[in-house]
């Protein structure tokens, strides 16, 4: 079994890796992060592909069964995951267990995502929910009929993915309420607010050696006293 976990990561933090986590052992699988260079659904990064890829590398430095897959980089125009996982299956072939990683909230936009439908016919999809933001067919009938529609019948326990290339349907929770998301941790950054802790010290570093997600106007010493890691 692979499994993919792409996102723009900008920048990765604590709930990312969480997510990772989550995903590796329950399908005891390796589980790749894959940066998007030019993620469809966002204007735009605030930091660029190779800052972003760097960060990544750093936050898993260490981790058992988790590495950075950047081959999005690599490639010209928006980062469609369809693209990906056609190219992932080509490699693979046909009958190798393949998953893409998607969080809950990721799960109920499934729908807006180019050629959607199709990405059943080249991967298991794995959507992992957090403490009291679950998923559930209620939830996905009402606010993303289209979603709901398309995984009824592909629902399998997590043990059961290997047993088949592509189209099964897995939801993952997650054991703890995680508060980290992207665009809180950008904006206590360029705000001057408590934030380390919401990544790996090695992240921290690199986020302040690089001068990343500040605001011109605010300038802080490396590490300041409260809010050390």
């Amino acid at each position: 079994m692979r499994v993919f976990y792409g996102g723009s990561f900008d920048p990765v933090h604590n709930g990312h890796l969480a997510i990772a986590r989550a995903a590796r052992d329950a399908l005891r699988a390796e589980v790749a992060l894959v940066p998007a260079r030019d993620p469809p659904h966002k204007d735009a990064t605030h930091a660029d592909s190779d800052q972003r890829a760097q960060l990544l590398a750093l936050a898993i430095d260490g981790e058992r069964g988790l590495r950075v897959d950047t081959r999005e980089l690599h490639r010209a125009g928006p980062s469609y995951t369809f693209d990906t996982l056609t190219e992932l299956r080509a490699e693979a072939g046909a009958s190798a267990p393949l998953a893409w990683l998607v969080g809950a909230d990721s799960l109920l936009q499934l729908h807006t995502w180019h050629r959607w439908r199709e990405l059943f016919d080249l991967a298991h999809i794995v959507a992992v929910q957090r403490p009291r933001a679950e998923v559930d067919a209620a939830r996905l009938r009402e606010q993303a009929p289209q979603v709901l529609a398309q995984v009824n019948g592909r629902w399998l326990p997590p043990d059961a993915l290997a047993d088949g290339p592509a189209g099964g349907f897995v939801l993952l929770p997650l054991a703890e309420l995680r508060p980290e998301s992207s665009t809180e941790l950008r904006r206590r950054i360029a705000a001057g607010e408590p934030w380390r802790e919401w990544v790996p010290a090695a992240v921290a570093a690199r986020i302040d050696s690089l001068h990343l997600y500040r605001s011109p106007a605010v300038i802080l010493p490396a590490f300041p006293s409260s809010d050390r890691p």
